[in-house]
Parts: C-alpha cells; structure tokens; sequence
C-alpha cells in the first residue's frame, strides 16, 4: 500500500475544539476552531478602497511600517519586495504593507514605497487608515508587536516579521527578517500553501 506525504504547514494561535465531529478520508475526527483574523477595510495609497483578507481564495503576506521610519520599515519593505518580485505574476499571493501611522497621506506613503512598488507587482498593496484599531488588531489578530510610543507621536513599536496568513484567514507563519534566511523560507512556505489551496479547491470538470 503507498501514500502521499505533504507538507503542511503549522496553524498559528489558539484553538480549540467545536464538540462536533466531522468526516476526513472516512474517518470521523473531532472538529477544531482556529484563530482566525477578520477582514479589514484600508485606504490604498492610490486613495482607494481595498479590503484586507476580503477573498477566500487568496493568500496573504502582511507587516507593519510607517513612513517616518527609515530603518526597520524600510527593511521589512525591502524584503517584501523580494517576495513582490517573486509571485508578480500570481494573483492568487496578496501583499499587504500596513501603516500604522494615522497622519501619513496617500502622497507620503507613494513617495515612500517609490523606489520599490511603481511598475511591479499588481497584487502588492500599501495602505493605512483601517476601519479597526490598527494597533489592537495586530497584537490581538495578526499575533505580532505595535504600539504607539509614548511622549514621540511620530515613533512606534512595530513587530520585525512578515506574517502568512491562508485563504481561511489562519495565520500559517511567522518570519523575522532579521534572519537572512528568513525571506528564502517564506518564499518556500508560500509555494506550499499554494499547493495546499490547490488541494482544498481542486477544479471541478463539468461533465456534457
């Protein structure tokens, strides 16, 4: 008898089971509830209206910045421009670039991401002014650092990772770039949960 292996990879935060059961490959299993993230409606930094986790089919790269931050926002940019590069031309990978600064203007942030985002990826998005509180959503939702700093309205405590977030809204991996490495296994992660959505949504062949 043979079988398929396939990488899959870790749900992040809390879960717990629902006390139903359910049916896989036959076998009925006690059926679990993961941390899931909600959608959040952003301001592009065209002036647009985009929706953050809006669709079920897609998966997400998403960190945190602010303009006035020369240094880590402009790295974590950096990096997500090597993983923009990398998947322009998939429309199934978002990327999400969330200010977290309220007073930045859609011409701040369009000077700011310039010498990455203009002529490249589609699918890339850099927004801010979220419907939500931005800073308890990251520390409660996207499981990662943000905080104003107190006394300085123009610094912030912002988390050094990138996040991988499912077509179901579960976070699947943490990446801190400070690690080169970091950005070559979500690169890596990222093609094999575009295997796994594969796997969830297979096509369906209409039979004449």
């Amino acid at each position: 008898m043979g079988s398929n292996e396939y990488i899959k990879l870790p749900v992040y935060g809390e879960k717990h089971l629902t006390g139903k059961m359910k049916r896989v490959m036959g076998r009925e299993i006690p059926d679990t509830a993961f941390h899931e993230l909600k959608t959040v409606d952003f301001i592009n930094y065209d002036g647009k209206p985009v929706q953050f986790l809006g669709s079920d089919t897609i998966i997400t790269v998403a960190h945190l910045f602010y303009t006035k931050d020369q240094g880590l926002s402009k790295q974590l940019m950096h990096d997500l421009n090597v993983i923009a590069e990398r998947f322009k031309y998939n429309p199934k990978v978002q990327l999400f670039s969330i200010d977290v600064d309220s007073t930045d203007t859609p011409a701040d942030m369009d000077k700011y991401i310039s010498s990455f985002k203009k002529g490249k990826n589609p699918h890339w998005f850099v927004v801010n002014k979220p419907n939500v509180d931005i800073f308890s959503y990251a520390r409660e939702s996207m499981l990662i650092e943000a905080m104003p700093v107190e006394g300085d309205p123009n610094k912030f405590v912002i988390s050094n990772q990138l996040v991988l977030i499912d077509s179901k809204n579960r976070i699947r991996g943490f990446y801190d770039i400070s690690l080169r490495s970091e950005i070559d296994r979500l690169e890596d992660e990222v093609k094999v949960q575009l295997v796994e959505e594969v796997r969830n949504h297979p096509l369906k062949v209409e039979r004449k």
